[in-house]
């Protein structure tokens, strides 16, 4: 067992600089990092939504807030609303942060659940903070309101994926990261263990390592194309294969939230920076052709756009190992989930952060990587339900595409999560996974999957009881979302604070 000294990254773009820059800040000091990416291969860069934990990366990497939403023309994000998803005209959202009011052993929407069943007219997202802000444009950090009982707003950002990658870049080269950009036109492997050994560069420089993170996207140059680890297709559930995207001009509103528009064959995403709009279209081709998405998406934009359409084609699915051998796959080349819940950069963040907890530094070890690939299946199939719930829980029957997301087979996990919560009301969450049972409870509730049951606990409360928690929650949260700026207001401080 060769101890690990020496670890090359091939790729850059976001997967490719995350990893460097959080490998560098925890692990600098024992390894030296090379990072090798082609200035001349664009990136898909277009995942410009991220989840809450993007902040516990940036705070990780000792970033300050201030300056990384200036440098990435960033936005914030309360939630991502879906329009047209249980039915045409439809909308809820998917708001970050808590609704209601913690009970023990009882979510609040059991309370919410009763009040619906005995006649309340309130919305379950009546009772969210999130979502009031959301929808009236305004955010500040809560600790910045005086008076309030409430926890702060959760939140993640919107920003230039591209500017990220590149502020990232300038952290890690500027902390020792060392930087090549080449294009790799071979790959050399050990001839006893198939182990990778050397990257041959366009120039005819050869870069050796100890491990090898494979950050090329799509193309999967190691872990695929040299290692043949072979993929788990997901195409039977997740349908959409095809995306094109565009840039257009910004405009006046600037939510505080994505979009996500269901369409006859896919769904439209809708992203606000603070200089233009990031938009696109994820479709099934077997139900619309390039030339029909493409005229679907121009026709359907917030503002003039400012990009040509660039389309991208992708199989849904993972690798069957993400750490095989000596590399490591993280982002697009580990495998592909749809951006529909915003979850490609947390996936680079989780696979850096498990790469560093089971970091081989005697050598690669066959129970480090089967441990690495285990918690990977774990984390990634859990996603994977999730985006797969939008689809199957539609009451959609206007499309081909929406009546086999409807009649489709799902995963026995998703289908017991599914059997659980009508009969129970309940929501299990299981293993660490990503989303927390009020995100399951969002999106089934939303897509129209009502319980038979709610806990007893609730009837604990008298319906006067029930009545007046409903109306102090109401009043709270109103009173606290009218006391914050708009969202434009807390940009343009940050702008002057900097």
């Amino acid at each position: 067992m060769k101890p690990i000294k020496h670890v090359v990254i091939a790729g850059g773009g976001t997967a490719g600089w995350i990893t460097a820059a959080l490998l560098n800040k925890v692990l600098g000091k024992v390894i030296n990092i090379t990072l090798i990416e082609s200035s001349s291969i664009g990136t898909v860069g277009v995942g410009e939504a991220t989840i809450p934990p993007i902040i516990q990366l940036n705070n990780a990497l000792g970033i300050n807030e201030q300056e990384f939403i200036n440098e990435t023309n960033a936005t914030i994000k309360l939630g991502i609303e879906f329009e047209n998803w249980k039915a045409p005209t439809h909308r809820y959202m998917h708001a970050f942060g808590s609704i209601g009011k913690d009970f023990p052993f009882c979510d609040f929407y059991n309370f919410w659940l009763k009040g619906h069943i005995t006649g309340c007219e309130d919305e379950l997202w009546d009772f969210s903070l999130n979502y009031q802000a959301a929808k009236q444009h305004k955010f500040a950090p809560l600790n910045t309101i005086p008076n309030t009982q409430l926890p702060g707003l959760s939140y993640a950002y919107h920003f230039d994926a591209t500017l990220y990658a590149e502020y990232l870049k300038k952290l890690a080269i500027s902390r020792g990261v060392k930087h090549i950009d080449a294009k790799i036109s071979e790959v050399t492997q050990c001839l006893t263990t198939g182990n990778v050994e050397t990257l041959i560069l366009d120039d005819n420089k050869q870069i050796n390592g100890d491990l090898f993170i494979d950050c090329t996207g799509l193309c999967a140059l190691l872990i695929e194309k040299t290692l043949n680890t072979g993929f788990v297709d997901w195409s039977h559930y997740l349908p959409c294969d095809s995306a094109i995207a565009v840039q257009t001009k910004s405009n006046d509103e600037l939510k505080p939230y994505t979009q996500s528009i269901a369409h006859s064959a896919g769904w439209q995403w809708q992203i606000p920076l603070q200089s233009r709009i990031g938009n696109g279209l994820v479709y099934c081709s077997r139900y619309l052709s390039d030339e029909d998405a493409k005229t679907l998406l121009l026709n359907n934009l917030p503002a003039d756009p400012i990009t040509e359409p660039r389309f991208i084609k992708f199989k849904t699915g993972r690798r069957i190992k993400q750490w095989h051998k000596n590399v490591v796959a993280v982002g697009l080349s580990s495998g592909f989930l749809e951006p529909l819940e915003s979850t490609s950069i947390h996936l680079i963040q989780s696979a850096v952060t498990r790469l560093i907890k089971l970091f081989p530094h005697h050598g690669i070890s066959d129970a480090l990587a089967s441990e690495f690939n285990k918690q990977s299946v774990i984390e990634i199939e859990h996603i994977r339900d999730f985006i797969i719930l939008h689809y199957k829980l539609t009451e959609r029957e206007d499309s081909a595409f929406w009546r086999q997301c409807m009649q489709m087979d799902i995963p026995d996990s998703l289908n017991h999560k599914l059997n659980l919560f009508k009969q129970t009301g309940k929501v299990m969450r299981e293993d660490d996974e990503l989303f927390a049972e009020i995100a399951w409870q969002q999106v089934m509730i939303g897509q129209g999957l009502m319980p038979d049951d709610y806990s007893t606990i609730v009837d604990s409360l008298t319906n006067e009881q029930l009545s007046d928690l409903f109306i102090s929650l109401k009043t709270l949260i109103n009173s606290t979302v009218e006391k914050l700026p708009t969202h434009k207001e807390f940009l343009a401080s940050i702008k002057r604070a900097s």
